[in-house]
């Protein structure tokens, strides 16, 4: 498995493509189109009863 993170392509709110990293926390990430600050965290996996 690989141990490199998945950056978001898009803003959440405006799918604006001008995102940078914000802060210094992992996972936050601003949007330079709208100015919004938002957060990309790993939630969990589905049960596999779930996936159906």
């Amino acid at each position: 498995m690989s141990t490199s993170r998945v950056v978001p392509y898009h803003c959440p709110y405006c799918a604006g493509e001008d995102i940078r990293p914000h802060g210094t926390q992992h996972g936050e990430w601003e949007c330079r189109e709208c100015a919004r600050v938002f957060a990309v965290r790993f939630v969990g996996l589905l049960a596999a009863e779930d996936v159906r």
